[in-house]
């Protein structure tokens, strides 16, 4: 008996989905960032309203004042989706915990002169507290806002605020054990230097908009905070020693990388509309005003004497940012949101 074996082809029917089709015109296969991000929003037939919020639908895009024909536009430069994603933190991860072995074997931190213990505890530590503040407002932005474009960009965020709270929280670990960490807790609940940041994240996680906490929080807040510390501060310290360095690589890579997403985001919101233009930039600039206040305090704990201008040079390079993404200070851009003043009351 005699046997041949051969081998077919079969050529698919349909190269992609239909609501890929209507989007991006012919039939044609789709990125697995499309195929995951496209569409996933529900917008009908929803059986009941919030009870805590009858106003609104289960998912309402009336939750935002900023107004998008398709929120679908509010893509992600860098194409996450779920398996991306998990690849690329798990790379960085495995190098976190090199460099986080590498310092605690050699005790790099746990031996820093005590004034830079001190700094590192009192200063730097307690913006774990930030950091859990920071993954509220992003699980908040993933549950309130709309469309999954941003939505699941959003969560991806969460969870990386999460993250960097537990480094560091592993950073005072590092410096002086728990004693570091229940005195960086100490120092955020109590210390003058961090009340006003306090008050201010405090006001902010109780807004309602969830772009504006997008603004607020991913925008303006990390703005001014990630170069003041993981670039300034990470310059002055690496004079003395690289641990600071190494235990902070993951937060300044991850900065550059989350900025991209974080711009395209609000410019391509702002570019909508001119209306949604001046609601954007009173969200940005009111916010930017309140952190101002709130930073001036942790940037002379940081920084002493060189405060004023270590705040101010991050002020002025996120004015610039701003002004890239096509926001302006105009008499336009007020908002509800608590002025200034009110933080130091």
């Amino acid at each position: 008996m005699q046997i041949d074996i051969r081998t077919d082809s079969v050529s698919p029917i349909r190269q992609t989905f239909a609501n890929l089709q209507r989007r991006l015109g012919a039939d044609k296969p789709a990125t697995r960032y499309q195929e995951a991000m496209y569409d996933l929003q529900p917008e009908t037939s929803f059986h009941y309203r919030p009870l805590w919020q009858p106003q609104y639908e289960l998912y309402d895009a009336r939750r935002t004042q900023v107004v998008m024909q398709d929120w679908y536009a509010l893509k992600d430069p860098r194409q996450f989706y779920y398996g991306s994603y998990v690849n690329a933190r798990a790379r960085q991860q495995d190098t976190m915990e090199k460099n986080l072995e590498f310092v605690d074997k050699r005790g790099l931190l746990a031996s820093l002169p005590a004034h830079l213990r001190e700094l590192l505890t009192l200063g730097v530590v307690p913006l774990r507290h930030v950091e859990w503040a920071a993954n509220m407002n992003n699980a908040a932005i993933t549950a309130y806002g709309f469309g999954s474009a941003i939505t699941e960009a959003a969560m991806f965020h969460t969870m990386d605020r999460l993250g960097i709270a537990q480094y560091l929280t592993r950073i005072g670990l590092l410096t002086g054990d728990k004693e570091a960490v229940d005195a960086a807790k100490t120092a955020w609940m109590e210390d003058l230097a961090w009340q006003p940041l306090r008050h201010a994240i405090e006001d902010l996680i109780v807004r309602d908009d969830w772009f504006e906490l997008h603004v607020a929080q991913n925008l303006v807040l990390d703005g001014l905070l990630y170069p003041l510390v993981y670039q300034r501060l990470d310059a002055r310290l690496s004079a003395d020693s690289p641990a600071f360095s190494l235990v902070t690589d993951f937060m300044s890579a991850w900065y550059a990388e989350t900025a991209r997403w974080v711009d395209a985001t609000v410019k391509t919101a702002a570019q909508e509309s001119p209306a949604n233009a001046g609601v954007i930039a009173g969200f940005a600039f009111a916010w930017l005003d309140r952190f101002q206040h709130a930073l001036a305090p942790l940037a002379r704990r940081l920084f002493a004497d060189e405060a004023d201008a270590a705040l101010g040079e991050a002020l002025a390079a996120l004015t610039k940012r701003l002004a890239g993404l096509g926001l302006a200070r105009t008499a336009d851009t007020a908002s509800d949101t608590p002025a200034p003043a009110a933080a130091a009351a």
